[in-house]
C-alpha cells in the first residue's frame, strides 16, 4: 500500500523531471550545455524560489549513484595510450596549465580575502576542465579528430588523472582528520591505504583474468551487460565507501577494470543517458542548496575567478604550445578547451564541505564560476574560428619564427599536383583513387591525422592542413592544379559562414585560384547555394550514387559481366 509521503515524493519527482525538461530546452535554444541548465533548476526548485526538492535523502542517493557511475565511465575511457601517443604535449601542457592554475587561482583566492585552506579547495577546483561538454562541443563541430582535439583530449585525460590524484589525497586527509579525533590517525590512513592497495590488486587480477571473457559472455544479452556495469560500478562505489577511501574512487576503479575489453565504448554508449539522468539530481541538489542571499556576496570573487579561467587556462595553453613549436592556430584552438571548470570541480568541493575543511559558501562561489565559465565558454568553442580571425594580429608573440612541432603534418610540399582534395574520409579517399587511377596526381588534405596516416600508407602525397585556415591556404601549391575538390561532412546546419566549404570558396577565390572548385553536399538547399557561391561542380554523393547504381543495373542487364563498384574503383568480375 502506497502511504501519502511516498506518494507526495512521486509527485515531486515528477515535478522536478518536468522542470529540468522545460529548462532544458531553454538552454537548448541558448546553445548551453546541460549541467548548467540542471544547476538553475536546482536553484528553481530550491527553497529560495519554488520550493520543490524537499526529499533531500531521496535525491541525495540518486546523486550518489549518478556521481559513482560518472566516474565509473570516466575509468572506463581513461585511454593512457593517447597520452602516449601525443607525447610530451599532452602531458606538458595539461601538468603546465594544472600547476599554473593551481599557483595563480591560489594567489587569487588568497587577495580575494578566502583563508589558505579554503583557496587552495578554489584553486584546485580551478584546474578542472569538463571532458564531457569539451567532447561534445567538437564532436558537435566535427573537431574531435583534428589535431586540436586530439591534444585536448590528451591534456583533459592528464587533469582526470589529476583528478583520481587529488581525490585520493582528499580521501586520505579526509580519513586521517577524522581519525585524529580518536586514537591515532597514522594507523587510520595506513589502514586505509592498504585497503586501497588490495583492491587495486583486486581489479589487476580482474582485468588479467576475468574482465573480457566475462564481458564477451554478458554482451550477448545487451540489457544484461547494462545491467551488469551499473551493478559493479554500484558494487566496488559501496566496497570502497566501505573500505574507507570513497564510493567516487570505487566507481572509478569498476571502470578502469573494464577499461581493456573490448566492449568498453559499446558500455559507456549505453550508459551516457543514464549517467546524464542521475547527475540531474546532483546538479538538482547542489543548486538547491544554494542559498541565493548568501551568493550575493560572493558574485565579485566569482567574476574575478571567471575571467581569470577564461582568459588566463587559454594564454598558459597557448603559451606552452608555442613553446614547444606548434602553430598559433593549433594553440588557440586547444586552448579554449579549457577556458571552463567541470562537474568535477564540484564534486571535489562538495567532498571537501563534507569532510569539514570549507564552508558551504565556498561551494557557492565555485559554483558560481562553474556557471559563469561553462556558459561562456560554450560559446567561445563553438565561434573559436571567428574568435581566432578576431586576435590573430595580436598572437604572433606565441607563435615561434620557425613552428616546427607540425612539420611532419603541415603545409610542405611543392611538387604540382592536378587535384587537390580535401577530406580523406570514405568519400574523399574513394574520388581520390579513382582520380589516380585515370592518371591524376593527388594531393590530399584533412585535419585528422588519423585520416592522414591511412591515406599516406595507400600511397597518396598528403598534408594535414585545415581548409578555414587562410594562412594554411596560402602555402598550398595551387597554381598549377586543375581542380580543387571539397569532400568533407555536411554540417547539421547546412552552409553557414563558418562552414569549411564557404571558407574554402571565398578564400582560394581571394588568393586568385583561377582552377574548377567541385564541392560535396547532402542537401538541394546547399547544392543551390553553393552554386552561388561559384562552385564549379557540385557533388550529391547520395543522388550520385543512385545514377550510377542504375546505370550498372541496365548495362549488366545487356552484359554478362558483373560489374562491382568500391572505393578502389571498378573491378569487372565473371557472372
Amino acid at each position: 500500500m502506497i502511504t501519502a509521503i511516498e506518494g507526495y515524493i512521486f509527485y515531486e519527482i515528477a515535478a522536478l523531471l518536468v522542470l529540468a525538461a522545460g529548462v532544458g530546452f531553454l538552454g537548448l535554444l541558448m546553445r548551453q550545455p546541460l549541467i548548467v541548465s540542471f544547476i538553475a533548476v536546482g536553484i528553481l526548485a530550491g527553497p529560495s524560489l519554488l520550493d520543490v526538492a524537499q526529499s533531500d535523502e531521496q535525491i541525495d542517493l540518486l546523486a550518489e549513484l549518478g556521481i559513482a557511475l560518472l566516474l565509473f565511465l570516466v575509468g572506463l575511457k581513461l585511454d593512457f595510450n593517447l597520452v602516449r601517443t601525443l607525447g610530451p604535449v599532452a602531458l606538458v601542457t595539461g601538468l603546465g596549465q594544472v600547476i599554473f592554475t593551481t599557483v595563480f587561482g591560489f594567489l587569487i583566492a588568497l587577495a580575494l580575502g578566502l583563508d589558505a585552506l579554503t583557496a587552495i579547495y578554489v584553486a584546485i577546483a580551478l584546474t578542472f576542465s569538463s571532458t564531457i561538454i569539451i567532447v561534445k562541443l567538437l564532436s558537435d563541430k566535427r573537431e574531435i579528430d583534428a589535431l586540436h582535439g586530439r591534444i585536448a583530449l590528451g591534456f583533459l585525460i592528464v587533469q582526470d588523472i589529476v583528478v583520481v590524484v587529488a581525490m585520493i589525497a582528499l580521501s586520505a586527509i579526509g580519513v586521517g582528520g577524522a581519525a585524529a579525533e580518536g586514537e591515532n590517525a597514522l594507523a587510520e590512513v595506513l589502514r586505509v591505504l592498504g585497503y586501497g592497495i588490495g583492491m587495486l590488486a583486486f581489479v589487476v587480477i580482474f582485468i588479467r583474468y576475468v574482465a573480457t571473457p566475462l564481458v564477451e559472455r554478458l554482451s550477448r544479452a545487451p540489457e544484461l551487460l547494462v545491467s551488469f556495469a551499473i551493478g559493479w560500478a554500484a558494487l566496488l562505489a559501496a566496497v570502497g565507501h566501505y573500505l574507507g577511501f570513497g564510493k567516487e574512487l570505487g566507481g572509478l576503479l569498476a571502470g578502469v577494470s573494464l577499461a581493456s575489453t573490448p566492449f568498453r565504448e559499446a558500455i559507456a554508449a549505453r550508459l551516457a543517458s543514464l549517467r546524464d539522468f542521475l547527475l540531474l539530481f546532483f546538479f538538482i541538489a547542489l543548486g538547491a542548496s544554494l542559498d541565493l542571499s548568501v551568493l550575493g556576496a560572493s558574485i565579485g570573487p566569482a567574476i574575478v575567478l571567471s575571467l581569470f579561467v577564461l582568459i588566463g587556462n587559454p594564454l598558459i595553453v597557448l603559451a606552452i604550445m608555442g613553446a614547444m613549436g606548434y602553430r598559433k592556430r593549433t594553440g588557440f584552438l586547444a586552448g579554449l578547451t579549457v577556458a571552463q571548470i567541470s562537474e568535477f570541480s564540484l564534486i571535489f568541493m562538495a567532498m571537501g564541505v563534507a569532510i569539514g575543511h570549507v564552508a558551504e559558501d565556498a561551494l557557492g562561489l565555485v559554483t558560481l564560476v562553474g556557471l559563469v565559465t561553462i556558459a561562456a565558454s560554450t560559446y567561445m568553442i563553438t565561434y573559436s574560428h571567428q574568435l581566432y580571425g578576431l586576435f590573430e594580429p595580436v598572437l604572433g608573440v606565441f607563435e615561434r619564427r620557425h613552428p616546427k612541432a607540425e612539420d611532419g603534418v603541415g603545409p610542405g610540399t611543392a611538387r604540382a599536383h592536378d587535384v587537390i582534395l580535401f577530406g580523406l574520409g570514405r568519400y574523399g579517399l574513394g574520388i581520390a583513387s579513382a582520380l589516380r587511377d585515370s592518371g591524376r596526381s593527388i594531393l590530399g588534405v584533412d585535419f585528422s591525422p588519423e585520416a592522414v596516416r591511412h591515406a599516406r600508407a595507400q600511397g597518396f602525397d598528403v598534408l594535414f592542413g585545415d581548409a578555414t585556415d587562410p594562412e594554411f591556404l596560402g602555402h598550398l601549391p595551387l597554381a598549377r592544379a586543375e581542380w580543387l575538390v571539397m569532400a568533407v561532412p555536411e554540417h547539421d546546419t547546412g552552409l553557414t559562414h563558418d562552414d569549411p566549404r564557404h571558407a574554402l570558396l571565398r578564400a582560394v577565390r581571394d588568393l586568385g585560384f583561377d582552377g574548377k572548385i567541385a564541392v560535396a553536399a547532402h542537401r538541394d538547399t546547399t547544392a543551390m547555394m553553393l552554386q552561388a557561391e561559384r562552385a564549379d561542380l557540385v557533388l550529391m554523393p547520395y543522388r550520385d550514387a543512385a545514377y550510377a547504381a542504375a546505370k550498372m543495373i541496365t548495362d549488366d542487364a545487356r552484359a554478362p559481366e558483373c560489374v562491382v563498384a568500391d572505393a578502389e574503383g571498378q573491378k569487372e568480375l565473371p557472372t
